[in-house]
């Protein structure tokens, strides 16, 4: 007679604090700030293809070349905050920005 092993199910918070590391450490904060750029890329080309749109047609209607349009989809990394602005009004996309300030005080030097 065969055994069947149960399955431990675990949360997606568990598996990232495992091996990512626990929220406020500096591994978990580069790669929430990945993540969220990755996001980001993935938002605008959802809203290009929803348009029908290439890269090489979004980039001129924003005025920037088709390898500007590639590098804020597939790495995010050194975009211009105007840039990415120009891309979403392009896509007549409705932007919204969450910033959160942490609960501590800033000390001056």
């Amino acid at each position: 007679m065969q055994t069947k092993k149960k399955m431990k199910t675990v949360s997606l918070d568990a598996m990232i604090d495992k091996h990512v590391g626990k929220i406020g450490t500096s591994a978990r904060d580069t790669f929430e700030h990945e993540l969220k750029l990755d996001l980001l890329g993935n938002a605008i080309k959802e809203a290009r293809l929803h348009h029908n749109l290439t890269q090489e047609q979004l980039g001129q209607l924003v005025g920037v070349q088709k390898a500007q349009i590639s590098k804020l989809e597939n790495n995010f990394t050194n975009a211009r905050f105007d840039t990415v602005i120009k891309v979403f009004n392009a896509l007549h996309a409705k932007v919204n920005f969450n910033v959160q300030l942490p609960k501590r005080k800033l000390k001056i030097a």
